[in-house]
Parts: structure tokens; C-alpha cells; sequence
């Protein structure tokens, strides 16, 4: 599948896994940097490691973060893959910032695991989010994501996601939540439109894959 053509101002979902559907977080440590990531390297300003840059001038980093590639409305880490919606704020910008990321993380991933190769399956994909329904309920689906998949245990360590942050479980603003939850009265009303909706998608799903399986016999 060939993605789209990325326009300034609109919105897309990308994701990727790891290739062989291989873990790409062996650990917590590893969730960490990959969020750090995609913090540090969203800027239109030149970047070396994350090394590096813990070395810089408080000032100098906060101007880098004015001037963002993109803006993340959700997102979610899981131990084989990731989901983001994005809004592309500056021409090229998410080309630029998944080339950035996956380098950056592949690079740490194998320096620390003395291994060589491709860590993801391929180039990211993306898809053009193009109403604002298919948006809210994406929204759902990315910031609910570990039920979709029933993490549990040690692996749903291995998971983090922007669902703390649009519920108020933590004081944080990674993401641009207003275009989400400005369409509801509170927090709480959009959780539940987004337990609702995630019970639908997931019907969808399972009625899809029964007709795949029967159209194969």
C-alpha cells in the first residue's frame, strides 16, 4: 500500500511494527527512549542523537520545540508496534520526523543489542484521516488500543499510550487534545463515546475476518 500524499494542516494515522512482528521494546527503558524520541526529534531545527542534545541549553531545546514537524492528537506504544494520529504542521514535516524516529530508535535499538538490519517491517504506513467522524473514532481506537489487543501482565508494561493524558491521569500535553474533546461536555463523556465506539470497531472486525475466512473455504 502506497501512503498518501502528506498536505499541511491535514490529519493521518501511521503506524509500523517490528519486522517479523519482532518486539521493538524489550523493556521499559526502551518505551522511554522511543517516547523521548518522539518528543525530541518532532523539530524543523537540525538534531544529532538524543545524546547530544541532553547537553544542550535548556533554551536552545525549548526553541527546537516551537518549531514542530507535526502535532500528535494520540498515540500508542505497544511491545510490537505503535499507532499515531498526526497532524502535519510543516510541509514535509511527517516524512521528515518518521525518517528521524525510526533511524534514531533503530540505531539505539541495535547499538544496544549488538545486532544489525531493519528493526521495523519496512516504511512506515499512513493513512489520510478525512472527516471528523472517522477521526473521533480512530481516536478511540488508538487511545484504547491495549484492549484491543488485552495486554496484560508483563507485557502491558510494555505499553503506554495518550489515553492517561485525555482522561486527566497525568498533568501532561503531549498532544493536541482540544480538536478531540472540545467535541464533548467533559472527559468523562468522550471515555465513554470511546469504550462505545472501540465495541463497535472490534465487531467490525471479527464480522470482517469471519466473511475473509468464509469467502477462502
Amino acid at each position: 500500500m502506497k501512503n498518501p500524499k502528506f498536505v499541511t494542516g491535514e490529519f493521518y494515522h501511521v503506524y509500523n511494527r517490528g519486522i517479523d512482528h519482532r518486539k521493538i521494546f524489550s523493556n521499559t527503558n526502551d518505551l522511554q527512549r522511543f517516547y523521548k524520541s518522539m518528543d525530541e526529534f518532532n523539530t524543523t531545527l537540525p538534531i544529532g542523537s538524543i545524546y547530544e542534545a541532553s547537553f544542550l541549553d535548556p533554551a536552545i531545546l525549548s526553541k527546537r520545540k516551537r518549531k514542530r514537524l507535526v502535532k500528535f492528537i494520540a498515540y500508542c506504544l505497544n511491545p510490537n508496534h505503535y499507532h499515531f494520529i498526526l497532524q502535519q504542521v510543516t510541509d514535509g514535516g511527517i516524512s521528515e520526523f518518521m525518517k528521524r524516529l525510526g533511524g534514531g530508535y533503530t540505531w539505539y535499538f541495535n547499538h544496544k543489542n549488538k545486532r544489525n538490519g531493519y528493526l521495523f517491517q519496512g516504511i512506515f504506513k499512513a493513512k489520510h484521516i478525512n472527516s471528523n467522524e472517522y477521526l473521533l473514532h480512530l481516536s478511540a481506537y488508538v487511545n484504547l488500543n491495549d484492549n484491543v489487543h488485552k495486554l496484560g501482565g508483563a507485557t502491558a508494561k510494555l505499553n503506554k499510550s495518550s489515553r492517561d493524558e485525555y482522561v486527566g491521569k497525568i498533568e501532561e500535553d503531549f498532544c493536541e487534545k482540544g480538536i478531540i474533546l472540545e467535541q464533548f461536555k467533559n472527559k468523562h463523556e468522550y471515555m465513554e463515546f470511546a469504550k462505545s465506539s472501540l465495541v463497535d470497531i472490534l465487531e467490525k472486525k471479527q464480522r470482517d475476518r469471519e466473511l475473509n475466512n468464509l469467502l477462502l473455504e
